[in-house]
C-alpha cells in the first residue's frame, strides 16, 4: 500500500531543496481536513514557505505561489511568506483554516508566532461573505438537480455553519466538521446530517443520488441569512499594519 504520509514529507523535502526554501507550516486543506472525506478523496497539501533575505530585495521577485504537483492523489501547492502575511491582513478565511487544520504535516517555531499574530487580523465580515459565497455557489453550481452528489451538500453545509459559529463566537471557526456540528443545531437538520455523514462513508465522489430536502431547505434558507448578515456587518478589518511587518523582518532576518 502506498505510504501517503511518508511520500507527501518526502515532496515537501524536494520542495525546500529544489526551490531553496523553508517550510514554516504545511497542512491539509481538503476534505480530509474537514473530517468527510470520501475513499477516493485527493490530498490537498497546503504550505507557507519563506526564501532568503536577499530574495526579498531583488527586482526581479520570485513568484510569490509554488505550485508542485496536481494529480489524482496529490495537490500540493503553497505562498510565500509575504502573500500569507498580506491575505492575513485582508481577512483571508481559506489562510484562517490552514492555520487550523488539524492535519499538520510539518510546522515550525516561527509559525507559531504568527499564528498567534494572525489572530489580530481576523475579519467575520470578510470570513462570512467568504462562506456565504462558497455555499451559494455550491447550490447553484451542483445542487439544483433533482439528483446530486452527496459530498457536495457538505460544501455547503460546511461554510454554513462555519457562519454560524462566526455569528455566535466572533471568531475563526474550527476546520473540523464535527467540531460545528457541537452548536446548537435544529433536531431535523442534525438527524439528516447525520444520515447524510453514514452514506458519505460509501459513496464515491462522483455518485449520484436523490435530493435530501430537509439539507436543501436549511441550505437555501441560510444561504439567504448569512448573505443577509454579511451585507450588515461593519468594516472590522485590522488596518494596522505594524505587527505583521515586525514579524515578516523578524522571520527573513532582516
Amino acid at each position: 500500500m502506498r505510504d501517503i504520509l511518508k511520500e507527501i514529507d518526502e515532496k515537501l523535502n524536494e520542495i525546500e531543496e529544489k526551490e531553496n526554501v523553508k517550510i514554516l507550516h504545511a497542512v491539509e486543506s481538503g476534505s480530509r481536513a474537514w473530517g468527510f472525506a470520501s475513499p477516493d478523496s485527493d490530498y490537498d497539501v497546503r504550505f507557507v514557505y519563506v526564501r532568503k533575505r536577499d530574495d526579498y530585495l531583488r527586482l526581479d521577485e520570485p513568484r510569490d505561489v509554488i505550485e508542485w504537483q496536481l494529480d489524482e492523489v496529490l495537490d500540493i501547492n503553497g505562498w510565500d511568506l509575504k502573500k500569507a502575511l498580506k491575505q492575513f491582513a485582508r481577512g483571508n478565511a481559506t489562510l484562517f483554516e490552514w492555520s487550523g487544520s488539524p492535519i499538520v504535516y510539518r510546522t515550525t517555531p516561527e509559525w507559531k508566532k504568527i499564528a498567534e499574530v494572525s489572530k489580530q487580523y481576523f475579519s467575520e465580515k470578510s470570513a462570512v461573505y467568504h462562506y456565504y459565497g462558497t455555499a451559494n455557489g455550491t447550490l447553484h453550481d451542483y445542487l439544483m438537480g433533482e439528483t446530486v452528489r452527496y459530498k457536495k451538500y457538505f460544501y455547503a453545509l460546511r461554510p454554513l455553519l462555519a457562519a454560524m459559529y462566526i455569528e455566535e463566537n466572533h471568531v475563526a471557526p474550527p476546520v473540523l466538521f464535527d467540531e460545528l456540528l457541537k452548536m446548537n443545531l435544529p433536531l431535523e437538520l442534525r438527524s439528516a446530517i447525520d444520515e447524510l455523514l453514514e452514506i458519505k462513508k460509501k459513496t464515491t465522489e462522483k455518485e449520484e443520488n436523490p435530493q435530501l430536502p430537509v439539507i436543501r431547505e436549511f441550505i437555501e434558507t441560510e444561504v439567504t441569512r448569512q448573505k443577509e448578515i454579511a451585507d450588515k456587518l461593519e468594516d472590522d478589518h485590522n488596518h494596522d499594519w505594524t505587527a505583521l511587518n515586525e514579524l515578516f523582518r523578524e522571520v527573513v532576518g532582516c
